[in-house]
């Protein structure tokens, strides 16, 4: 059974009890510095499947994934190049995913979709840094919404198309914007943006001209 809590009971006792569900592979939707994220264990192949089960979602879809310090990725990732790094230094935490190159042997291949990269984004604020970093483990944090619907704003919405396929709803109340986060890669020297969300193309480019 779905267990759905409202923000003003998410007290302390709460966070470590849904951290520790995040750990173990179970599903819970809560609100991102984006939009609202259906999120588990990123470590969890079977725990990740079932995000694409719940949510409908065609399995060539690769899952982003979020963290709370740059320790976290570093373990993910073959290397940073200086680009990466220059992203990093400029738009980290904040809403810019980055796909980098992944090490092989340490997330589950569903996660990338087939390919060699993990897509990550820094969090260092909010309810959900703080699950991030008392779980210990990276989370893939799709938008809490059946595959093709609107992206997940309004909790009666996300209510009425999760409520009993997740193990818990962290109730943050609606969010206002659907704009979600800028996806970009690096190659040969180059940026390149695959989905243009909170940060503008023009915004990104600048940081290769400095």
């Amino acid at each position: 059974m779905t267990k759905y809590i409202k923000e003003k009971n998410i007290d302390d006792a709460t966070i470590f009890e849904i951290a520790s569900a995040l750990k173990e592979g179970q599903l819970v939707v809560f609100p991102t510095d984006t939009v609202y994220g259906i999120g588990t264990n990123a470590y969890d192949s079977n725990a990740c499947l079932r995000i694409y089960e719940v949510k409908g979602r065609p399995m060539h879809k690769p899952l982003l994934v979020l963290i709370s310090d740059i320790s976290m990725l570093k373990e993910m990732v073959e290397f940073i190049n200086p680009i990466e790094q220059k992203l990093i230094d400029t738009f980290w935490p904040g809403p810019l995913t980055i796909k980098f190159k992944k090490k092989e042997g340490i997330l589950p291949s569903i996660i990338s979709a087939g390919d060699n990269y993990v897509r990550v984004r820094l969090v260092n604020e909010g309810l959900i840094h703080k699950l991030i970093q008392i779980a210990g483990v990276p989370i893939v944090a799709p938008s809490a919404n059946l595959s093709g619907s609107l992206t997940g704003t309004k909790i009666k919405n996300i209510v009425n198309e999760l409520g009993s396929q997740v193990d818990y709803i962290l109730d943050c109340g609606d969010i206002k914007s659907d704009t979600v986060s800028t996806i970009v890669q690096v190659e040969e020297g180059k940026i390149s943006v695959i989905r243009e969300g909170k940060i503008k193309k023009e915004e990104i480019e600048k940081i290769v001209k400095k």
